[in-house]
């Protein structure tokens, strides 16, 4: 071997050295740095000829390890989205006050019951009626609180998703930027670890948001995907676009989350993730607060009704002049067929001794009063006839009313053995004639409608649906027009359940006996169906089909609905805790001032069972309204425990995660310490092989000369 071969030899072993020292100077000067993965220069000898000629760097790289990143990415996302459900849950669940507190809204129910019930035993005091009636407004005005606050948590998911959204997009183009200077540096054998180690930040960054799965390319840099397999990064970088919905209600539709791969291919980006802040926020957003939604909106509307039915049983002490029902959204016709039983309408003076009384026996489509033939088209007629002028019976706009005359009052009884019924609420009941709690949309939707009933829609008018896949990304809108024809409920299902133009392709509508229209999903697990458009109005209601029929999400609307009647807040006089007596005899009180059975059925209202229609991750099903309101308490603590401990046990995971990837990656001073070492002593090495070569040179010369 000649020494210049030595010299180079020499040389180049000094060159690897000083390049390893400089990587390691550089590792120790960043082992306090959050995220820095140590770099490593691999060297490696150089052959010439088949004969060492000394040593080199081929590159310098990170001591990356992809399946402990891969592991970490995977954890930290789910952190991410675990955290984001558990804060938003816990804001949603404070709403209703602590579980473990009689200050909860819940615990509220029961004593408003204990209130009725104790309301009973001293009928004739107006400060303890006015307490009960207080405190019956209370609890629907915190209802309509609550309802609104779990709405402003979904308006904070769906803002927080814009924001996400308006991260990821600067994060994906500052990657893709990276992995444009990789590739270039990579080509041309530079150290491109300070520009992996910032994208590796980047990347993390990207994770807290969704899932993202990486790829290294061959030529420098990385391809992303998320584990659903959507591109987020290859040859350029995808783009995200949502608009936030801004004020958001309980049927307020929202836009999708789009991607636009960067192939020019575009899809709603729910496809496509599985986990992350924005899965996080949707599930939120469309799952948990709806359903939370859904079944305070069924709590409510049903204690609603059932105070209505004890209230609508019973009278005031004197009766009242006038009793005027809700709007039924039918015509009398309609509105009267179906009606079995016996019903007695009176008139009753100051004193509560009966002037005059009708008794209705309903029996189908027809009905006699007190013995007088009548069906629904001559029920006003026959009614006012046999009530001698001292009640007089009109019906307009949907709505029955009956005004007594002379100063007499009106009150209303079911026969006990036999009442009056239809959908399972008394007459009084079925028409709201002496509601308690009034309401600005429909109470209940057991509307009484058959298949041959009409619906009171204008043909043309129309409705549009939404199905979503299990996702929550759109599969589909479907726009319903009602059909000309009759009018009939038969036609406007068909039109419905049209498997071309209707919903037919995802599931059907039916309506059962007490006139419910509902829609069951033919896999109600991949297929949510909601309403984003409603554009009917019902004669004579002016309530839409949506909100008639209680589709989509509009149940969930009837939680805020809900205040005592305004002229029993202003005169707690007319609350009704008196039972008509329908066997007193003539000229003795009917109604009697300290009669407390009303009140007595007022508060039983929490023992009676109710038939509770499926509402959010309930599926419904019988049960006593305290009964109800115990299992959402529990329901809502439960999930808020749950959402807080899932997010706990997600964090603690990846710490973990990323603790074992910064154990293989990080920089340790110890071994950093050691290969400084190391490259000095081969720096110093190299450096005496080249001193070696100079003294055997000065020999050589000196033989020469």
């Amino acid at each position: 071997m000649s020494l210049n071969s030595i010299m180079n030899i020499a040389t180049s072993g000094m060159k690897t050295a000083q390049s390893q020292l400089r990587v390691t100077a550089d590792n120790m000067a960043n082992v306090d740095t959050a995220g820095y993965v140590r770099k490593i220069a691999d060297q490696t000898s150089v052959v010439t000829n088949g004969y060492g000629s000394g040593v080199d760097v081929t590159r310098v790289r990170l001591a990356t390890d992809r399946f402990l990143q891969a592991a970490g990415l995977s954890a930290g996302a789910d952190a991410a989205r675990q955290g984001v459900r558990s804060d938003l849950y816990g804001q949603m669940q404070s709403q209703f006050g602590d579980p473990s507190s009689d200050a909860n809204f819940f615990a509220q129910v029961d004593k408003l019951f204990a209130s009725y019930a104790t309301l009973a035993e001293t009928p004739t005091s107006s400060a303890a009626r006015q307490d009960t009636i207080y405190k019956t407004q209370t609890l629907f005005n915190q209802a309509a609180d609550i309802a609104s606050k779990i709405q402003s948590t979904r308006q904070e998911a769906d803002s927080r998703l814009q924001s996400a959204v308006e991260t990821i997009n600067p994060l994906l183009e500052q990657i893709d930027k990276l992995n444009k200077t990789i590739a270039s540096g990579t080509i041309s054998n530079q150290d491109v670890t300070g520009a992996q180690n910032a994208q590796r930040g980047l990347i993390a960054e990207l994770s807290k948001y969704l899932d993202v799965k990486v790829e290294s390319r061959s030529n420098g840099g990385v391809t992303l995907r998320t584990n659903a397999g959507t591109t987020l990064m290859g040859e350029g970088h995808a783009t995200v676009s949502y608009q936030a919905a801004g004020t958001v209600g309980a049927t307020t539709a929202f836009s999708d989350i789009m991607i636009t791969e960067p192939g020019g291919t575009r899809w709603p980006l729910l496809d496509g993730v599985t986990s992350g802040q924005i899965r996080g926020l949707v599930e939120m957003r469309d799952v948990d607060a709806p359903a939370a939604a859904a079944r305070l909106g069924e709590l409510t509307a049903k204690l609603a009704d059932e105070l209505n039915r004890a209230h609508n049983a019973n009278s005031s002490v004197p009766a009242p002049a006038s009793l005027t029902g809700r709007n039924t959204g039918q015509s009398l016709q309609t509105a009267l067929t179906g009606f079995t039983g016996t019903t007695t309408i009176t008139a009753v003076n100051a004193a509560g001794v009966v002037q005059a009384s009708a008794q209705i026996v309903f029996s189908g489509s027809t009905m006699t009063i007190n013995g007088a033939a009548a069906d629904p088209s001559t029920f006003l007629s026959v009614l006012n006839a046999q009530m001698g002028g001292t009640v007089t019976a009109s019906f307009s706009e949907g709505r029955l009313q009956l005004n007594a005359t002379g100063g007499n009052g009106v009150a209303i009884a079911d026969d006990a053995t036999t009442p009056g019924n239809k959908g399972g609420r008394g007459f009084s009941h079925w028409f709201g004639l002496n509601d308690l709690v009034s309401t600005t949309t429909p109470t209940f939707y057991e509307t009484g409608l058959t298949l041959s009933s009409q619906h009171g829609f204008d043909a043309g008018e129309s409705l549009t649906f939404r199905f979503t896949g299990e996702s929550g990304a759109r599969l589909r809108d479907v726009t319903v027009s009602v059909p000309a024809g009759t009018g009939a409920m038969s036609e406007l299902l068909g039109a419905l359940n049209d498997p071309i133009t209707g919903v037919g392709r995802y599931g059907a509508f039916s309506l059962d006996t007490a006139g419910k229209l509902a829609f069951k999903a033919y896999d109600p697990a991949a297929t949510t169906m909601s309403v984003v458009d409603d554009a009917t109005t019902q004669n004579p209601s002016g309530v839409s089909m949506s909100q008639m029929f209680g589709l989509g999400a509009v149940g969930a609307t009837r939680a805020g609905a809900y205040s005592v009647r305004s002229d029993i807040q202003q005169d707690s006089a007319k609350l009704a805790l008196a039972q008509l007596n329908l066997s007193a005899t003539a000229g003795t009180p009917a109604l009697s001032k300290s009669d407390g059975r009303g009140g007595l059925a007022l508060g039983d209202v929490g023992k009676r069972n109710v038939a509770f229609g499926a509402a959010g991750d309930s599926s419904g099903g019988t049960r006593t309204l305290s009964s109800y309101a115990a299992d959402f308490a529990g329901e809502i603590g439960g999930k808020a425990s749950a959402a807080k401990t899932r997010s706990e046990t997600a964090a603690a995971l990846s710490k973990e995660a990323e603790g074992r990837r910064t154990s293989a990656e990080a920089v340790n001073m110890d071994e950093e310490l050691v290969n400084m070492t190391t490259f000095q002593q081969a720096y110093n090495a190299s450096a005496r092989l080249i001193q070696a070569s100079k003294d055997m040179y000065d020999v050589l010369i000196g033989i020469l000369r």
